[in-house]
């Protein structure tokens, strides 16, 4: 019960502070969805306005003759995400989240794609750091490097859900900057008087995994029943866009 009351007054806290930037996207001819804080090009349609609650029936459908998904759908149809689901919610049960949380920093970091890596060296679906999974007493051994426990889906999962954990604990009912720190470390969150850094990669970051948490809170119950047919399973991917990322300064773990 305890467990339950928590992740009910996380969810509550995360869905009462909505974004407030419009998050723009589309879904290319591969079937692959991209999406930004900003509108970066023709291509870019609204997804969600400013503070608006997400409501999946007010986005733009695609054309009869267009052949392509619904942004919508790519994000909350991947097959991925029903793959890593069971790991998903295992991790949530474990770190008292909200599953819906854990999936909208998976949408926003890799993708649903296990074999991301980032050029600053984040792993896998969560991009966890190694630093950070060093954190959390994650080591490499004879067999298999850090890196390459890292990238084992359930491994990756549960450093993040654990990290998460954490910072909840760190910010209670602040998720905009637990969602921060995932991004730009807590140091940062801390440096700046407790607030989101005035980092453009930060703040977006922030706009958009809280605007998936919309998109996959309502779709929590029919993602456990839906069906997934061949087609979907080609290799979809998911493209994060945030304005002002070369600004970013690297986390800091001191």
């Amino acid at each position: 019960m305890r467990i339950m009351r928590t992740i009910a007054a996380l969810c509550l806290t995360l869905a009462s502070s909505v974004a407030s930037a419009d998050i723009y996207g589309y879904v290319d001819s591969d079937g692959s969805a991209h999406f930004s804080t900003e509108k970066l090009d023709e291509r870019y349609q609204l997804f969600v306005r400013g503070s608006a609650p997400f409501d999946s029936s007010q986005l733009p459908q695609p054309t009869p003759d267009s052949g392509k998904a619904p942004l919508s759908d790519t994000l909350s149809r991947h097959p991925n995400l029903k793959k890593y689901e069971p790991l998903l919610n295992e991790a949530a049960q474990e770190f008292s989240l909200d599953p819906a949380l854990l999936k909208a920093v998976m949408a926003a970091e890799s993708g649903f794609n296990p074999g991301a890596v980032s050029p600053k060296g984040a792993i896998g679906l969560m991009q966890v750091m190694p630093a950070t999974a060093e954190r959390y007493g994650l080591q490499g051994d004879r067999k298999k490097t850090i890196e390459q426990k890292l990238a084992d889906p359930k491994t990756n999962i549960r450093l993040a859900a654990r990290y998460l954990r954490d910072l909840h604990k760190l910010f209670p009912f602040r998720p905009e900057l637990v969602i921060a720190s995932y991004n730009a470390g807590e140091r940062a969150v801390q440096k700046h008087n407790n607030s989101v850094p005035p980092y453009p990669e930060t703040r977006g970051y922030v706009q958009i995994v809280k605007q998936l948490y919309q998109l996959y809170k309502p779709a929590a119950e029919k993602l456990a029943v839906a069906a997934f047919s061949d087609a979907a399973s080609g290799a979809r991917r998911i493209h994060m866009t945030l304005p002002g990322r070369r600004s970013m300064p690297a986390p800091s773990l001191e």
